[in-house]
């Protein structure tokens, strides 16, 4: 009787460990993104012009992005050899340190190049990390998930994201009260320090947390490969181009219309820093909203209908979006991000069940890291240096939405277009799986 009710509790455990999990690590995510938007230029970069400092800064934002693919490699062969709780485990601890040494590094003015260069090598570290994380907490959801409510099950995970915006904008928009001096010399390394807090909460509940029963099984039946990476790369190519052309219409249109949004309405619109800020975090209430009830809907409509409405969702609003925030109003900025979190959020929901769904057990977590390294990283990770970069060339966002467009029908297109040997209910069915494994 017990172990039926420790078995109930399982799939829950697993979902909230995740969550935290991620929480976390997108919370030392946002708050970079953030604080390049509006102090590391000043910090770090204080020689140049402000909006050319703000691109050094996305610059530097984007070295981590290169580093994820390589995470998802390395991370991926461990997960998919010695299992998927030891490898969250070391990913939490590694990038919550960088992300409090970042908060400590002293600034240009009193070492010179080497505090850019030393945020460089860390933001790199925090990249690798967070490119193995994203695959195993999601998967130690969908796997201990019950059948039919992986969308469900997956997406609680995925709500890490939107919270850890909240959090993190929430605390720059409350530390936007301080002096413009005491913001730039220590209120800025509030939010990077603070985050030993919340690793220290997430590794409670990793610990805590069972091996997921899919990989268990897996072992049990001696089919754990040596090289899952050659033989993600040998046979299922294909599987991680189609899941990382889904991956990249969220990845991008988050960073356009979340991160790239702050710098943009502050330094061109001439929105104050806390109408940008409060609008972010209105956007990121909807989204907590948005994620749960698109997967629900997918689980009964299915995931692939929700995807596809999702990248559609941002190529036809990519235009209207910055009527919208070119609004020095606070409604008007907040109501083009929340229209956006509706694409976003569609598609993200579902992620963890329809990726997962393209790979086999024994190179799941290797082929996840691979597809989420590729769209996330190499791709979508580098949308805020684009963005600047194109908005400098054009003197005008056209070139950005058109952006937007290209990679919502590609996304689109990955969708609809599957590789073949990928069944189109594959990825609701995979998951049952683990539940057998539990019997």
């Amino acid at each position: 009787m017990s172990h039926t009710g420790e078995a109930k509790k399982t799939p829950l455990l697993a979902a909230i460990s995740s969550l935290l999990g991620t929480c976390l690590e997108w919370y030392d995510f946002y708050i970079y993104g953030t604080a390049s938007a509006i102090v590391f230029s000043k910090v770090f970069f204080p020689s140049f012009s402000p909006l050319v400092g703000t691109l050094l800064a996305f610059g530097t934002f984007s070295v981590g992005a290169v580093m994820r693919p390589l995470g998802g490699v390395i991370c991926g062969h461990f997960g998919d050899t010695i299992g998927r709780k030891a490898m969250l485990v070391w990913t939490l601890v590694l990038m919550g340190a960088c992300t409090m040494a970042i908060g400590l590094l002293p600034s240009y003015e009193r070492i010179g190049v080497l505090a850019p260069l030393a945020l460089v090598v860390l933001r790199s570290i925090q990249g690798f990390a967070f490119g193995g994380e994203w695959a195993g907490a999601v998967l130690m959801s969908v796997e201990h998930a019950p059948a039919k409510r992986s969308g469900f099950y997956g997406s609680i995970a995925q709500m890490g994201s939107p919270i850890a915006l909240f959090l993190s904008t929430g605390t720059f928009a409350l530390l936007g009260h301080l002096p413009q001096a005491a913001l730039l010399s220590w209120g800025w390394r509030i939010p990077f320090v603070g985050s030993g807090i919340l690793i220290l909460i997430g590794l409670f509940f990793r610990l805590k947390l069972l091996e997921s029963p899919s990989f268990i099984k897996a072992l049990e039946r001696r089919e754990i490969l040596t090289s899952p990476i050659f033989h993600v790369l040998r046979h299922n190519l294909a599987a991680v181009l189609m899941g990382a052309g889904v991956v990249l219409c969220t990845a991008v249109a988050f960073y356009v219309q979340a991160v790239f949004v702050i710098s943009y309405v502050t330094q061109t619109v001439g929105t104050s820093r806390s109408t940008a800020l409060n609008a972010v975090l209105v956007g990121s209430f909807f989204e907590i909203i948005f994620l749960p009830a698109f997967a629900v809907v997918a689980d009964r409509i299915g995931i692939r209908q929700v995807a596809a409405f999702g990248a559609l969702w941002t190529a036809i609003f990519a235009f209207p979006f910055f009527t919208f925030v070119r609004s020095a109003s606070l409604f008007d900025v907040s109501a083009g991000i929340v229209l956006a979190m509706v694409g976003i959020s569609a598609l993200f929901a579902v992620l963890p069940a329809y990726v997962s769904g393209l790979f086999d057990i024994n190179v799941r977590y290797t082929g996840i890291s691979l597809a989420y390294g590729i769209g996330a990283g190499l791709f979508g990770g580098f949308t805020p240096l684009i963005a600047s970069s194109l908005f400098v060339w054009a003197k005008s966002t056209w070139p950005i939405s058109l952006y937007l467009v290209i990679v919502g029908l590609v996304s689109f297109a990955a969708v609809i277009f599957r590789p073949k040997g990928v069944r189109s209910d594959q990825a609701t069915r995979v998951v049952r799986v683990g539940l057998d494994s539990r019997l």
